[in-house]
């Protein structure tokens, strides 16, 4: 008989009676019935009833014993009386009457309960992270986190996909976020970078002849939290492809998420192909290039309606170059005024000076909305015709600068689907967003700038780069997002230099700049690149959606705060004096700052005048 068990907490059945067994596990919880212990004895498979007698010589000890502590009992295996079945779980119809107990180890009093899965506060639950991590709810998420890695690396190999693990020390390079520095005792004056991707490494895999590539890498990024997005570091499903279009791209993420979300969950998930809905369509019709397809209602764009209108406001805006935008929510008549003044302040809180809005009551009658006025007929009439906007509708409207008004009706969409409860229920909708744009203008300085990945292939090539304006090149570019939630940003690469020196050069880098910072891929690529192109799709994010939580924290086992401090591990922590004078590093911390009242915030890029009316 193995020393510590013969069978786990989850076995045990009628089939069992009268054998005696050996458990090992925690005491979940303890129960005096008249001077007979009853202990719940959970291992990491399930929970299983053991019975301990005042006759037995470990009964005192036993008694004393708090929840949490590890034991191992000894003892054969009963048929529970029929009142005491418990039905609830695989082992309710026996108990082991205990024999023999061994206290393997006895616990203090607990800081937070581990059998009762009440609300604790997170900075507590990721303190005493291990004995969190008990709690049922998060084992099941930490196992399915497991599986689906497990599952991932099954699929891959099954569509011809090698797995290489590339470096984890590397060249600090811009790649959109802060590097993580590590520095180099033998270099001094010298840091390695850890990677903010596997980006470089996995495009010198397609020059070096590996056709398909992936691994689930860590990645590395001193960038601030978000619910689905943790500080430090995170894991993703980096692959890349070699002689590839991007709807080979598409097929290969295609039938692995459909495979994840159709194994993992019995939510109906989006047939393939996944919808693919151009950048700018998206902005236009839902406010975001991260579009929530569950949401039933879209944003409509009214500029031509208003731009001879007698309304000045949306007049005014249309001939600045700017937009009126629509977004009719339909049956929304009979809410309470608290509902569009909250809408209002909502609007206001992200850069507006107010919302306009007009309600179409049920059966005709008088308009209502502060707005209504001032609209003609014909204008009305016109709005009235947009889908969703029926009677019993009311139609929220938006003025002002392109790129503000579509961020604001975008977020104004989902705080709408949030209020109403709009949301379709249980279901994965999917979709790519393409065609980003290759460039940007920075607002302030009007300088060309890369709007998405400098490594992608700007469609038309060098021609596109030659001869159209920057800022009408689409790149092959792509995201994949899921209810709301970008997955994974990819692209087909530019695998040539003479390509990628034109891009860079158009954004105001020399071609010194790109050999200091790009140098190694560079020099691979003058020796004979394929086409190429990849994605990588954040495996957290993906557990997160699957788990059906919000915050991506519940999925990893040993996650930072949002402040992107260990509490469990107490880092980041200081070093000895002697460790940074063998890096040859000199400490100059800042002063103490003051605290200033904060300054009013406004959409970036913006102010409150370039609002609606």
């Amino acid at each position: 008989m193995n020393r510590y068990s013969t069978h786990t907490c989850q076995e045990l059945r009628t089939s069992h009676e009268g054998e005696t067994v050996r458990l090992s596990g925690w005491i979940h919880r303890q129960r005096d019935h008249g001077g007979i212990l009853f202990i719940d004895l959970r291992d990491a498979h399930g929970v299983t009833q053991v019975v301990v007698r005042p006759d037995r010589d470990c009964f005192e000890e036993t008694k004393h014993l708090r929840v949490e502590s590890v034991i191992t009992v000894t003892g054969k295996v009963c048929h529970r009386p029929e009142e005491n079945i418990n039905e609830k779980i695989p082992t309710g119809e026996v108990e082991v009457i205990v024999d023999e107990l061994e206290v393997q180890s006895s616990a203090e009093i607990l800081p937070l309960q581990v059998a009762d899965e009440n609300d604790v506060p997170e900075s507590m639950r990721l303190k005493y992270r291990f004995l969190d991590l008990r709690r049922e709810s998060m084992q099941k998420k930490i196992m399915l986190r497991s599986q689906v890695i497990a599952s991932i690396r099954e699929q891959m190999q099954t569509m011809d996909f090698m797995e290489i693990q590339t470096p984890i020390l590397t060249k600090s390079s811009p790649e959109g976020a802060r590097d993580y520095l590590v520095p180099s005792r033998v270099h001094p004056g010298k840091f390695y970078a850890l990677p903010q991707a596997p980006q470089q490494f996995k495009q010198l895999l397609m020059v070096s002849g590996f056709p398909r590539y992936f691994q689930i890498a860590p990645c590395f990024r001193d960038e601030d939290a978000r619910a689905d997005r943790s500080p430090g570091e995170f894991y993703q499903l980096d692959m890349e492809m070699a002689f590839v279009e991007q709807d080979d791209v598409f097929e290969v993420i295609e039938r692995l998420m459909t495979h994840l979300f159709d194994k993992y969950s019995d939510w109906p998930v989006t047939e393939t192909p996944f919808p693919r809905i151009p950048y700018r369509e998206a902005m236009m019709r839902y406010g975001s290039d991260k579009p929530d397809l569950r949401i039933p209602f879209e944003i409509q764009d009214v500029s031509e309606i208003f731009k001879e209108s007698d309304f000045r406001v949306f007049r005014s805006a249309v001939e600045q170059g700017g937009v009126v935008r629509a977004l009719p929510i339909p049956e929304t008549e009979g809410q309470p005024r608290s509902f569009v003044d909250g809408l209002e302040a909502f609007a206001k809180e992200n850069g507006a000076r107010g919302l306009a809005y007009v309600v179409f009551p049920k059966g005709g009658g008088k308009l209502k909305g502060p707005v209504a006025k001032y609209l003609g007929e014909a204008e009305l009439e016109k709005l009235k015709q947009l889908p969703g906007c029926g009677e019993g509708a009311t139609c929220f409207l938006l003025a002002g600068a392109e790129n503000f008004v579509a961020q604001l009706a975008g977020r104004l969409r989902v705080e709408i689907a949030k209020q109403l409860d709009r949301f379709e229920k249980n279901v994965y909708k999917f979709c790519w967003i393409v065609d980003y744009p290759m460039f940007e203008q920075e607002e302030e300085t009007g300088k060309i700038e890369f709007s998405h990945n400098p490594f992608s292939m700007p469609q038309g090539g060098m021609d596109a780069l030659l001869n159209k304006d920057p800022l009408d090149i689409l790149a092959f570019q792509y995201d994949i997002v899921c209810n709301g939630v970008e997955l994974s940003s990819g692209a087909i690469r530019n695998h040539r230099p003479d390509i990628m020196y034109k891009a860079f050069e158009i954004a105001g880098y020399d071609n010194s700049v790109v050999d200091k910072q790009f140098g190694g891929m560079i020099r691979a690529f003058q020796f004979g690149a394929p086409p190429h192109g990849g994605i990588a799709p954040g495996v957290d994010r993906i557990v997160m959606m699957l788990a059906d939580e919000t915050s991506i924290r519940e999925v990893i086992a040993f996650p930072m705060t949002p402040g992107a401090e260990d509490l469990l591990m107490d880092a980041p922590s200081e070093v000895s004096p002697e460790q940074l004078k063998e890096l040859h590093i000199r400490l100059e911390l800042p002063k103490p700052k003051k605290q200033k009242n904060a300054p009013q915030k406004t959409e970036p890029g913006t102010s409150p005048s370039s609002a609606t009316s």
